[in-house]
């Protein structure tokens, strides 16, 4: 259920109208709230804060009016400013990065601030009452909220101006998608390589695995189809320990799931049903787009796709790929320190239950690099700074599987800038730098 309700909370601030429709739920309760003060405690006021009059009820009227009437224009220019930002930002950099755009907290309060600003004051406008002098009412302390939310509202849209101009720059995108990368792996990963355990998740791995497992496991096959985006591990746990079972997930979020592909094995198969099948699909969050909830190489492929479109012909914008890359070694520097959680899940009893589809330093290391080596090998800019981020990363590396993962990027760089270009000085160029890596392998291989 955790889950369930953490995903459906990512979908929630990932989408536009969220966070505005909150706030005018808010204008709407404070207009109730300023009419009902006014009722009761205005004529007080006004003696001691004669300012407060509003002139009138026509005064009234005529101010509230404006102040609508300007913020709903607002809106509709924040709103299309907004739609060309997102039309700019899909041309450059990929219709996948919408959603960064999308769920931008700055876009998202200033469209809130300004139709909740209509909203109270279209509300307002409704408690002003004109006629004879016993008749009369202008709430004035509600009027006074509203000039307070105009003036507000020309500040939030100063703000939107800068924001919109800072967030559409292509350093600003990169690094908000670094951030999102950085979360996902301090919140994927917590635990650093050398830190104790509490946990029982790797204790025999393959050595508690049934040795007829794969004659005796039987498939769940999905019911539906769609973008794996989380798994619910404690409700498959539980599942596991109250049925007696061993299930081998054969996805992990982010890969895409074809309906009747099997999703788990089950062991021993004999004992599922229809009642397991239901259990376990509830566990599976699929979706029509992947999310980072779960997904760590998600923001991978975010930052590489942005590189991977400034190293194309139309773009032809290596700094942009560089940046890129500087962050994705930022990033596989922190990842390096990180101890992976093993794919071999136990109860509290020391039961093996679960064996989860996991990911690894490799596997993150070749998402990062391949398509950008292999897009960039004719760019001399973009090899050297590929093979100078392995070498940063190197010193961060623990584990010798972690280096043999990066020497085998330095490998096909190398090879491939022999293969890609022509000129023999640029080639002496991306030589050079791969030896001082080999240097640094070896060095490190020697410390270690």
């Amino acid at each position: 259920m955790n889950t369930w309700l953490s995903n459906q909370w990512d979908h929630l601030r990932s989408s536009f109208w969220f966070l505005p429709a909150t706030m005018s739920v808010v204008a709407i309760a404070l207009s109730f709230t300023m009419i009902r003060l006014d009722e009761k405690f205005a004529a007080t006021v006004i003696e001691h804060v004669p300012w407060l009059w509003a002139r009138g009820p026509d005064g009234a009227l005529s101010l509230l009016s404006t102040i609508a009437g300007s913020m709903i224009t607002i809106a509709g220019v924040v709103f299309s400013i907004t739609i060309v930002a997102l039309t700019l930002a899909s041309a450059q950099f990929g219709p996948r990065l919408l959603r960064n755009f999308m769920r931008d907290r700055g876009n998202q309060i200033s469209l809130g601030t300004f139709i909740s600003t209509f909203l109270y004051c279209l509300l307002v406008i409704r408690a002003v009452k004109g006629g004879e002098p016993e008749q009369v009412f202008v709430p004035s302390l509600s009027i006074a909220v509203a000039l307070v939310l105009a003036i507000a509202s020309l500040g939030v849209l100063i703000y939107f101006m800068h924001h919109v101009s800072l967030m559409i720059q292509a350093p600003q995108v990169v690094a908000v998608v670094a951030d999102d990368l950085h979360d996902a792996i301090e919140r994927l990963f917590p635990n650093k390589i050398g830190e104790e355990k509490n946990t029982t998740n790797d204790q025999h791995g393959e050595k508690d695995v049934p040795e007829d497992f794969e004659k005796m496991a039987s498939p769940v096959r999905a019911t539906r189809g769609g973008y794996l985006q989380a798994i619910d591990t404690d409700g498959l746990m539980n599942l596991a320990e109250e049925k007696d079972l061993l299930i081998r997930v054969e996805r992990r979020p982010g890969h895409f799931v074809v309906i009747q592909a099997p999703l788990v094995m089950v062991w021993p198969g004999s004992r599922v049903d229809d009642e397991i099948v239901e259990q376990i699909m509830k566990a599976f969050i699929l979706g029509v787009q992947r999310t980072q909830e779960q997904d760590v190489e998600y923001a991978i492929d975010q930052l590489v796709e942005v590189a991977v479109r400034a190293l194309s012909p139309g773009i032809n914008d290596p700094f942009t790929a560089i940046n890129c890359i500087d962050r994705l070694g930022e990033a596989l520097c922190y990842a390096a320190g990180c101890a992976f959680p093993s794919p071999y899940r136990y109860s509290e009893q020391h039961v093996l239950r679960i064996i989860a589809s996991h990911v690894t330093f490799r596997g993150m290391t070749e998402a990062a690099f391949n398509q950008i080596r292999q897009y960039g090998r004719s760019s001399v800019a973009v090899l050297i700074r590929l093979l100078e981020s392995i070498e940063v990363i190197l010193s961060c590396v623990h584990l010798e599987k972690d280096r043999h993962a990066l020497r085998d990027q330095a490998n096909m760089i190398k090879r491939g800038s022999e293969e890609a270009l022509s000129e023999e000085m640029d080639r002496l160029e991306v030589k050079k730098r791969y030896q001082a890596v080999m240097i640094a392998f070896r060095k490190k291989t020697c410390d270690s």
